[in-house]
């Protein structure tokens, strides 16, 4: 499994499409901040993303600290850290957000069709997505992504054919809709992610970068392909092909860390995994991310997230909806 693939596997990444919004100038639609309602729109998850596809006419959207962009038809605008952010007809609009929107619908049925604005103006036509996932103990792809990323697509491209995709799903209802819409959901997040990473700069370093490069793309695969691997920085650097020192550099000028760091923190995202999605001993779950001692596996794992992994699965656990 590549690295990209594993890391959005072990996040536990879930979307889902949630407005089908029809507007008229002038309007303005306003997202809270991501903490404030992903508990309630994908429970048991701890970090929400959100885009948004404009499929008819024009807008603004709008984050803080940001330049404002105009958008058009086929305009994709993804929010990989839950920033609020406003979406609207002309700069400078706002609207308080109906919090209460911001759930699962108790009948289940997504998207909700919203119609907003004035009577004649001028149409516009966009659907809101969202994905929950996990933000620790490690999730390195969120930190390689900047707080925005716009993409543009045409009709016959894949991220239109998933948009007429959900579009036609969400408009005729049937049987296993709302899986379908989910898994588009997520389709759409990851190409999104493969455009952005294919438009990065040579000169860019970071954990996605990495994932290119041909010595630190071919070390994180060994990592990911066999985690439990009783890895030295050695027998890492022969498959990736160069020397350890000149490994553990370029290894760390991409992703920000040492390989062997970086190693016990994707296994403690695994080992958090296993906790959340299972009841399988401490024990169990500390050889499955390659510790032989549980004694040495809960030492590491409260070490990155401040308790015991007994103590942070009974938290997280009961904090859940």
């Amino acid at each position: 499994m590549d690295a990209l693939s594993d890391v959005l596997r072990a996040v536990r990444l879930t979307g889902a499409i949630f407005f089908d919004i029809h507007a008229a100038e002038p309007w303005v639609a306003e997202t809270p901040a991501g903490e404030a309602i992903v508990a309630a729109m994908f429970p048991g998850s701890e970090h929400l993303i959100s885009y948004h596809v404009i499929t008819l006419g024009n807008c603004w959207a709008s984050v803080p600290g940001e330049p404002p962009m105009q958008l058009s038809a086929g305009d994709i605008i993804l929010l990989p850290h839950g920033d609020t952010h406003v979406l609207s007809s002309a700069l400078g609009l706002r609207r308080t957000p109906d919090m209460s929107l911001y759930r699962l619908p108790a009948e289940g049925h997504l998207p909700t069709r919203i119609s907003m604005g004035g009577p004649e103006g001028a149409p516009a036509q966009f659907i809101c997505g969202f994905l929950g996932c996990d933000a620790r103990p490690y999730n390195p792809l969120l930190a390689a992504l900047p707080r925005v990323i716009r993409v543009s697509d045409t009709a016959g491209g894949a991220l239109g054919t998933f948009v007429q995709f959900a579009m036609a799903e969400s408009m005729q209802p049937r049987i296993g809709g709302q899986c379908v819409l989910s898994h588009l959901s997520e389709l759409m997040f990851v190409d999104v992610v493969r455009r952005y990473l294919e438009t990065l700069p040579p000169e860019r370093t970071d954990w996605l970068a990495g994932l290119r490069d041909p010595f630190v793309g071919r070390a994180l695969t060994a990592l990911h392909r066999n985690p439990t691997r009783a890895w030295t920085i050695e027998s890492l650097a022969r498959d990736a092909g160069l020397s350890r020192s000149a490994l553990a550099e370029r290894f760390t000028q991409f992703v920000g860390q040492p390989p062997m760091q970086y190693l016990t923190n994707w296994r403690m995202q695994l080992a958090a995994n296993h906790l959340l999605t299972g009841m399988e001993s401490i024990a169990v779950i500390a050889n499955r991310v390659g510790y032989e001692s549980e004694a040495a596996f809960s030492r590491a794992f409260k070490k990155a997230v401040g308790s015991p992994p007994s103590e942070w699965r009974k938290r997280r656990i009961q904090s859940a909806p």
